[in-house]
């Protein structure tokens, strides 16, 4: 399909992040340090209708991914109706579902009976004790549980995230690159980004895409895929020495990948974000709820994504972080 959706930098806008709830059941330290925020309104949320609707209109308009997150995408009831309805559109190459991996054991083979494509699950440490505080939850064994769930139901390729902060999990990096040899997996090492409620990040806090890289070619050389990286957020490197599993690198603080980006964001109360970064939200839902038109909708969506900023800016003397956390706007 040719993309009829183009910034105003000419970039395409092929891949739709939907958040379906701004609740988790985890305490992420570089999430919701301080807990959770008061959750919105019931009423202000979108219903699986709405969502459906505006996805329909989206991938009418070119968009060939979905992928749907939270918070945890799973707390929100009956997940598997939504992902069904979503995997019947047209023009949908591509459904995919970030979580944390919790609630995975029971229900991996339901989603991927309702049509879910592939799954994309977080796990920022191997150590019980430093997941636990990574976290806030002492859960690591049910998420390990649910990669090989996950892997039993076929919802492959399975990509595991790993949020790297200095002084916490660095040290590890090379055991979770062993981790993805281990288990045929696509381990994905994510640069700390400011996206936290407690607003505590820090440039020293970031651990580069480039030190990611070279502590695990000291233990596993590595060679890149060769893939075409296109506008996806990852590096992707394979092992020298042919084992199995592969190793994505995001680096969106040192090596920022804006020129490239395809990206837009729904959150969960119908907010479109252009960045993640964005400073200001378009309000789909109440366009929606105000009875416009189809016509209207696509009109106000193009008018929206015509507006997406050139770059984040984080390393800009004038980034100011966003006032929504990553829970709220959807990863």
């Amino acid at each position: 399909m040719t993309a009829s959706l183009k910034d105003s930098y000419n970039r395409p806008v092929r891949d739709l992040r939907v958040s379906v709830t701004d609740r988790c059941n985890f305490r992420c330290f570089y999430c919701l340090p301080h807990g959770e925020p008061p959750a919105a309104p019931k009423a202000q949320m979108l219903t699986y209708e709405e969502i459906e609707r505006a996805c329909e209109i989206f991938t009418s308009l070119g968009i060939e991914k979905i992928r749907l997150t939270g918070g945890e995408p799973m707390l929100r009831r009956d997940i598997e109706t939504l992902v069904s309805k979503l995997a019947a559109l047209d023009g949908v190459e591509d459904l995919a579902l970030t979580t944390n991996g919790y609630f995975l054991p029971l229900r991996a083979q339901a989603l991927k009976d309702a049509g879910l494509n592939r799954i994309t699950i977080s796990l920022d440490s191997l150590n019980r004790e430093r997941f636990r505080i990574m976290t806030g939850v002492d859960v690591l064994d049910r998420v390990l549980e649910g990669i090989r769930a996950a892997k039993r139901a076929g919802l492959s390729p399975i990509k595991i995230n790993a949020v790297i902060v200095r002084g916490h999990n660095e040290e590890e990096i090379a055991d979770m690159a062993a981790f993805a040899r281990e288990h045929d997996v696509s381990m994905r090492f994510i640069e700390f980004m400011p996206l936290d409620s407690g607003h505590e990040w820090s440039r020293e806090m970031v651990v580069s895409g480039r030190e990611i890289r070279d502590r695990i070619s000291a233990r596993f050389p590595l060679l890149p895929t060769g893939v075409r990286r296109g506008a996806e957020t990852a590096s992707r490197f394979r092992f020298a020495d042919t084992a199995s599993g592969e190793i994505g690198i995001i680096a969106p603080v040192t090596e920022p990948f804006c020129g490239a980006c395809s990206r837009i964001r729904l959150t969960a109360d119908g907010q479109i974000r252009t960045c993640l970064f964005s400073k200001t939200e378009h309000s789909l839902r109440d366009v929606m709820r105000a009875g416009a038109s189809r016509a209207e909708i696509i009109d106000f969506i193009r008018s929206v994504v015509a507006q997406k900023e050139a770059s984040h800016n984080i390393g800009a003397p004038s980034f100011i972080q966003p006032a929504r956390t990553m829970s709220l706007i959807g990863g």
